[in-house]
């Protein structure tokens, strides 16, 4: 594969230690593992090869491979989620927790100032947190397979679309008339400002000569654009 090629990708990805899983697209893994979830949604999931939307390890493996070859790679905490910082273990007063309607207790996963932590310990009022990602120095496993290559441009602009929404393609369609693009959802509900600008954004980077990006939604017999 090459930098901008759209494909759609399965993986299982394991702690390397433990072999633990601890995200993965296949439905068959995840029941034989015990792992299946009801409410989640399996299947390959669009990647952009090189654009930043998946590991550094996964995006660098892609591009060693052809579609329909499956490839296990370790990948180590710099092309991972990074290695553990000690500055990201901090003390956090208990005001902020009132403040934010919070209970500190140990175990619990929180969210202060626009950061995800885990609350260490709470001893008299010392509540320690640690903002680094869970699996920050963690050496990783990935069992990578990528099922095929999307080249129509409608298909990869449902590709983009799906990558920031979780839709399913059948649940989008998509318009390409010279340098304009109209993406259609057939499920109502309007997306926030952030995900719609960066799904046009992907799509003018990485589908030139595309400049203008529509979302519209359809009532009845008329278009409602966003």
């Amino acid at each position: 594969m090459q930098t901008g090629d759209f494909v759609l990708v399965d993986f299982v990805g394991k702690i390397k230690d433990n072999n633990q899983i601890f995200d993965l697209t296949r439905e068959d893994v995840a029941k034989s593992s015990g792992i299946f979830r009801p409410d989640f949604r399996y299947g390959p999931i669009p990647v952009i090869v090189d654009a930043g939307l998946i590991l550094k390890g996964i995006d660098g493996t892609l591009k060693l491979m052809n579609v329909g070859e499956k490839r296990t790679v370790e990948i180590l905490p710099e092309d991972g989620f990074g290695h553990r910082k000690d500055d990201l273990v901090k003390m956090v007063p208990p005001s902020v927790f009132r403040e934010n309607d919070i209970e500190p207790r140990p175990g619990n996963i929180v969210r202060l100032n626009n950061l995800s932590g885990k609350v260490l310990s709470n001893d008299g009022g010392r509540i320690k947190v640690d903002f680094n990602h869970p699996l920050a120095g963690k050496k990783l496993e990935y069992e990578i397979e990528i099922k095929s290559q999307l080249s129509v441009p409608q298909e990869k602009i449902k590709a983009i679309v799906s990558y920031f929404t979780s839709l399913q393609f059948e649940l989008i369609d998509a318009e390409v008339k010279e340098k304009e693009a109209d993406i259609i959802l057939k499920k109502k509900g309007d997306l926030p400002v952030a995900t719609k600008q960066a799904i046009a954004d992907t799509i003018v980077k990485w589908m030139g000569p595309i400049e203008k990006v529509r979302f519209i939604e359809i009532y009845g017999d008329k278009n409602i654009y966003l």
